[in-house]
């Protein structure tokens, strides 16, 4: 027993186990690298669904307006696993932006720069979170499900922003 009366439960098996610590912790490091890249994808749609302008921006507009909330959702599922691994969601101090290629263009009707910024930004979460699948593969089937779902929901995210594209290069704009 604990001093305060309570008892701690020690795991026997698992990822919560203490033989997996380094295992869990190396998750968690992957899981906190996921966390920034949606804070930063929530930051980067906000700013890019309030910003696009002209008639052809709104689909676009819309699906990232969409899309913000469906991230930060993601984001949230994250932090979640991160402490429930025992680990410690980062403070705001801790972060550092690395989607320089979603950065508001230099004029706000360019989408194409816009859609090639998202489809990147997809790329490099499916990629990330494809790592963390095989990373938890047979090791935390918890993390590794959660992660699949978001994978799925990423993917559609770029399916949809490489068919605005496909639009705007048919049309000779890309």
């Amino acid at each position: 027993m604990g001093t305060d009366g309570a008892t701690t439960k020690t795991y026997s098996k698992g990822i919560l186990s203490s033989d997996n610590k380094e295992e869990r912790e190396k998750i968690v490091a992957l899981l906190t690298k996921a966390y920034w890249m949606e804070i930063e994808t929530v930051i980067n749609y906000l700013t890019t669904s309030t910003n696009v302008d002209g008639i052809r921006a709104q689909e676009i507009r819309e699906s990232l307006a969409e899309d913000v909330q469906e991230e930060l959702g993601h984001a949230q599922q994250f932090a979640e696993r991160i402490k429930e691994l025992y680990g410690i969601v980062p403070g705001s101090e801790d972060f550092s932006p690395e989607q320089h290629f979603l950065q508001p263009p230099e004029h706000q009707t360019d989408l194409v720069h816009v859609i090639r910024g998202v489809i990147e930004a997809e790329t490099g979460a499916i990629e990330h979170y494809t790592r963390i699948i095989e990373e938890t593969d047979g090791v935390d089937h918890v993390t590794q499900d959660m992660v699949i779902a978001i994978l799925k929901d990423e993917q559609g995210h770029r399916r949809l922003f490489e068919g605005f594209l496909r639009e705007y290069e048919a049309d000779g704009k890309a």
